[in-house]
């Protein structure tokens, strides 16, 4: 089997592909992919907390504070505290927000039409539903222990085992 023809290795290297051709597109407008992914989650949830909006762009909580900090300077959003939890920020859009989130989807826009350029629509919807699915069924499994599962082939087990050999030893004929 082709490694390079592989689901695991295709769906990553897309990926990476499709994530560097939108970082250059938003890079022309002094936009980074993490401050992207946090307009779009803060203008879909406002009033999220900063704890909710970290997870849900998967970023560091320290790695946003800093991008909310300068996204709050240059004015885009703004930090109201939290009236349940004195300790918890809630995050709002600002006007001056708005328009850069707008400029975000469309240039989602252009990088998908980009990565789907001859595919017809239907297939790009059949393609996106079955990514969904299968995104669903890996975050629904149970995590695997740091052992080798036991449904492995015998050989792959034995790998795990160091008494048993791999070759066959020869003796000395006298």
């Amino acid at each position: 089997m082709n490694p390079s023809r592989s689901f695991g290795f295709l769906l990553k290297d897309a990926s990476r592909l499709y994530v560097q051709r939108f970082e250059q597109r938003a890079g022309g407008l002094g936009l980074t992919l993490p401050q992207c992914k946090a307009l779009v989650h803060l203008a879909q949830r406002e009033g999220i907390s900063q704890s909710q909006l970290a997870e849900a762009t998967d970023l560091e909580p320290m790695t946003l504070v800093r991008i909310l900090d300068r996204m709050e300077s240059d004015g885009w959003l703004e930090r109201r505290s939290d009236p349940a939890d004195r300790r918890a920020r809630r995050l709002y859009l600002k006007a001056k927000g708005r328009p850069l989130v707008e400029a975000v989807w469309r240039l989602v826009d252009l990088t998908r039409g980009e990565a789907f350029a001859g595919i017809p629509g239907p297939q790009t919807e059949l393609l996106t539903a079955l990514l969904e699915k299968v995104r669903n069924n890996l975050a629904a499994l149970e995590p695997l222990s740091p052992a080798l599962p036991a449904t492995l082939p015998g050989k792959a087990r034995g790998l795990a085992d160091p008494g048993v050999r791999t070759r066959r030893r020869r003796t000395p004929r006298t």
